[in-house]
């Protein structure tokens, strides 16, 4: 990936959007460097330190080709840390990694060449206009003239921003910046896209269009990288996903997997904090039913994995009554990956949010 600097004041003159399909160039198919292997991205061991704090401590991954991959963890759990080593932004004390099949390492220039990059951050230009900043990001991949314009062009189609192409991106709205980083990810037609936090602070509408995007990489094989804290996002768009806490990888599988691993459904009962006292006996009381598989004391919640039956919330209430166990709140579910992420971690994503 190339590094960011300031583009020519020159300004390219402007042309008009194409009504065609996405243009794949037949020479940008393998861009300089073929996927060596069918696992994408491999991370063994990767331990990374800021001072005193270790961001990443033995983190181990494994991507396959044309895969979404989600790695979901709350802000400060390491994802952008992994992904700044994966796209050579920054250098492991120790571990290795690989992107498609070449060592990060040894061969960043080469790498580099196989992957795109959205950060949470706006990448582009804000004084030039979304055609005039894909240009430039076409010029630092070295695309020839005519491919860069088929490019350019496809891309503003593809991401909705055909009709304020030449608008200055001062004037678009945040989820519009957001678009256009995402074409500017992709004008060089990577066979690997890295996203890190892609629908932070967007609006519902937004969201949507983003995820539509994703889901069209995928269709044409791109694999993806997704870092994110959105339960709904990783459960829509990721094959598999991996739970980062703390710097440590805690689980991995698809969504369905994880899922099935916690068994059955989930009842959540919530007490009034100054009645989370209780929950520690509730709990201990589930915990020999027949039908509970498991409990978990969060604060002032107690989710309770049960076989589905349609007495378990009863029995469950019961035992909440007859220990004088005050509940404002209850909820009856299948487990979602925000129950897979309090399982594996011993809290909640939203929890560990607020404390970063």
């Amino acid at each position: 990936m190339p590094a960011r600097t300031s583009p020519s004041a020159d300004r390219p003159a402007s042309i008009e959007p194409s009504q065609g399909v996405w243009y794949i160039p037949p020479a940008l198919n393998h861009p300089g460097v073929p996927l060596l292997e069918s696992v994408s991205i491999r991370t063994r061991g990767l331990v990374k330190k800021y001072g005193d704090v270790t961001a990443l401590n033995g983190v181990d991954l494994e991507v396959h080709e044309g895969e979404t991959f989600g790695l979901l963890g709350p802000n400060g759990a390491g994802k952008t840390t992994t992904v700044k080593i994966l796209i050579t932004l920054a250098q492991p004390e120790a571990g290795s990694a690989q992107v498609g099949g070449v060592d990060i390492l040894r061969e960043p220039a080469r790498a580099r060449r196989l992957f795109g990059y959205v950060p949470q951050e706006l990448t582009a230009d804000r004084a030039l206009t979304a055609r005039e900043n894909l240009r430039w990001f076409a010029g630092m991949y070295h695309l020839d003239r005519s491919t860069r314009e088929h490019r350019v062009r496809e891309l503003l189609d593809l991401v909705d921003l055909a009709e304020a192409a030449d608008r200055p991106v001062r004037t678009y709205s945040g989820g519009m910046k957001k678009k256009l980083d995402l074409a500017c990810g992709l004008i060089h037609d990577p066979k690997i896209l890295f996203l890190d936090e892609p629908s932070l602070g967007l609006d519902v509408k937004v969201r949507a269009d983003l995820w539509r995007y994703v889901l069209g990489l995928k269709q044409r094989g791109v694999t993806v990288f997704l870092c994110t804290n959105y339960m709904d996002e990783a459960d829509r768009l990721c094959d598999r996903v991996a739970v980062i806490d703390r710097g440590r990888i805690a689980v991995a599988g698809t969504p369905d997997e994880l899922r099935a691993a916690l068994g059955g459904d989930v009842i959540t009962l919530e007490t009034p904090p100054e009645a989370s006292g209780t929950l520690a006996g509730l709990a201990q009381a589930l915990s020999t039913l027949p039908f509970v598989k498991e409990t978990l004391a969060d604060g002032s919640r107690l989710s309770v994995y049960v076989e589905a039956n349609e007495t378990a919330l009863p029995r469950v209430l019961e035992q909440a009554s007859a220990r004088g166990t005050t509940i404002q709140r209850i909820a009856y579910s299948r487990p979602g990956l925000d129950e897979v992420f309090l399982k594996y971690t011993g809290h909640r994503i939203d929890e560990e949010a607020q404390r970063v």
